[in-house]
């Protein structure tokens, strides 16, 4: 990645991301917003295979770094009512390794460790697991 000079560049490559995954058919930002060292984005998408996501990270930018300081990224079906991932920091699961980062996988209570994600994260997985499943 670039050198981030201010928030207002890493949205610009977050949507530029976006824009070129080959797994996101379209997507809309629901809230986005910048000051001088920190920025808001959330995103909906439908991906290809008719799968919905919703996106959202709070970051701050210190010294052309970006530091992601609160997130909730949820995956589900098309028709939003099956959960495939849910990626958050909420500091609700206190006894987990590396707590606060944790996901949930297909359901609330199946909870597990994970470590910090951001929007372009959580495309390089999306894409990981889409493409291989339409490739076999």
């Amino acid at each position: 990645m670039k050198e981030i000079v201010d928030p207002e560049d890493y949205l610009r490559i977050v949507e530029a991301a976006l824009i070129e995954s080959p797994v996101v058919r379209s997507f809309s930002v629901i809230r986005r917003w910048v000051n001088a060292d920190d920025g808001y984005i959330r995103v909906q998408a439908t991906l290809v295979n008719g799968d919905f996501v919703e996106m959202a990270e709070y970051f701050v930018v210190e010294t052309s770094r970006v530091l992601t300081v609160d997130y909730r990224h949820q995956w589900m079906d098309g028709d939003k009512k099956m959960l495939r991932r849910r990626w958050d920091n909420t500091p609700h699961y206190p006894n987990l390794p590396n707590f606060p980062y944790h996901v949930h996988v297909e359901s609330e209570s199946n909870v597990h460790p994970d470590r910090p994600r951001r929007i372009l994260d959580i495309l390089a997985e999306l894409e990981q697991i889409i493409l291989h499943n339409m490739n076999g």
